[in-house]
């Protein structure tokens, strides 16, 4: 299948998923159809085209294995309980079909958003079913974002599917109160479906556009929904001031390109001015939280026109505070490269041994490619030799070992 066609059904899974589930609850077997739709699509599109309404199609087709999931007498009475459950109205009334216009055309995903951030659930739970649902991750993905073994995982979004079931919750935006205890959730899962988009776990590709730029929409539209919340405004600030930065990431063959090398006048200069105007309206008027200190961060790289113009002493204090706010394994990584930048590369290795004894950073590669750069700026060139060959063992992105198998190359001398 083409990567378009790819990308635009990662895209309109949630939707499809969001309007099955709005009309007949059930959430599991909705996202059963739904995946049944996708398989569909994948062997039918290559052939016979994209159809000119696919959002339509995949609905059309999900409810039919809906449907034929509920022929028998006991799922029907399995069917009858859920209406009845999710509808507002308590009504019980049939659901509406395919064609109709109204309920099927609008965009549910944000609600499906808040629903898969349902306090029946325990935090982590509530990240990893939404990032399969919402965000289209594979299980295998979401694992390593939350540094766990797969099969871990696996257990944990199929036990949040049944605890979800079991609540009898209607569709539908929860009210005021609730809405803001789960939108520190909803905020963490559009942060790493962006940074899932942005560098990719696994795959060719360093990139996934079509992540990136859903998240972004979601963002906005929860912008939309809260103006006044100085955090939602900092996470669409930091992904736009981040993903401005994505034509200029990858050269020839998708070669990944670090900040420190990019060819800034591809820097996406729009996005970069209207990240930077969020960031800097919401922090006079909002307490500062995690996500404004990074979007600040960026903001600061995004001044510099060159590499040495960076202001590293004020990254290395806005990273100090990020660490104070949330403290993060990730965090303390970050900070010790302003370390290095700021006091030298022994400054920056010290506080990289610090997450040595931290489980989740085990295996890791992004903390052995961290320490390689720092070794090989420190002269240490055979210690950053060793550290690269270990990152790049460690990674499933081919882009990030090709990457780092050539700085392991370009090392020589003892």
């Amino acid at each position: 299948m083409p990567r378009a066609a790819e990308d635009l059904l990662r895209i309109l899974a949630p939707q499809v998923l969001g309007t099955l589930v709005r009309r007949h609850g059930a959430f599991d077997a909705c996202e059963d159809a739904v995946q049944e739709a996708l398989l569909a699509a994948a062997v039918q599109w290559p052939g016979e085209g994209v159809p000119d309404n696919p959002r339509g199609w995949l609905l059309t087709v999900a409810t039919r294995r809906l449907t034929d999931q509920w022929r028998s007498e006991s799922a029907r009475r399995d069917r009858e309980a859920a209406v009845a459950a999710w509808d507002p109205s308590g009504t019980g009334r049939a659901a509406p079909e395919p064609g109709e216009d109204h309920p099927g055309d609008r965009d549910d995903t944000l609600t499906l958003l808040f629903l898969c951030c349902h306090p029946a659930l325990s935090p982590p739970s509530q990240v990893a079913l939404t990032l399969r649902a919402v965000g289209g991750l594979s299980t295998a993905q979401i694992a390593r974002a939350f540094l766990v073994p797969e099969a871990t995982m696996a257990q944990r979004i199929s036990r949040a599917k049944q605890r979800i079931k079991a609540t009898g919750a209607r569709f539908g935006m929860p009210p005021a109160g609730e809405r803001d205890e789960r939108l520190r959730t909803v905020l963490h899962i559009l942060y790493l479906t962006f940074n899932e988009g942005y560098t990719a776990s696994s795959g060719p590709d360093l990139q996934r556009a079509d992540l990136t730029a859903e998240a972004v929409r979601l963002t906005r539209a929860l912008h939309g929904l809260l103006p006044g919340d100085g955090e939602v405004a900092g996470l669409l600030a930091l992904m736009l001031l981040t993903d401005a930065r994505r034509a200029a990431r990858t050269g020839a063959g998708g070669l990944l390109i670090p900040l420190t090398e990019q060819d800034r006048t591809l820097w996406n200069r729009a996005a970069i001015e209207e990240g930077t105007a969020l960031i800097t309206d919401a922090l006079t008027w909002s307490p500062p939280g995690p996500y404004q200190m990074q979007a600040a961060i960026a903001a600061v790289h995004a001044e510099a026109a060159r590499p040495e113009d960076t202001d590293w002493p004020q990254i290395l204090s806005l990273y100090r505070l990020l660490s104070h706010l949330a403290p993060n394994p990730m965090v303390t990584l970050n900070e010790a490269v302003a370390l290095a930048m700021v006091r030298g590369p022994r400054a920056g290795l010290d506080l990289l041994a610090t997450l040595d004894g931290d489980d989740r950073m085990t295996g890791h590669h992004r903390l052995a490619a961290v320490r390689a750069h720092l070794l090989e700026t420190a002269g240490d060139l055979a210690a950053a030799r060793e550290e690269y060959r270990k990152a790049a063992r460690a990674t499933t992105s081919l882009p990030e070992k090709r990457y780092l198998e050539s700085r392991c190359a370009g090392l020589t001398g003892d």
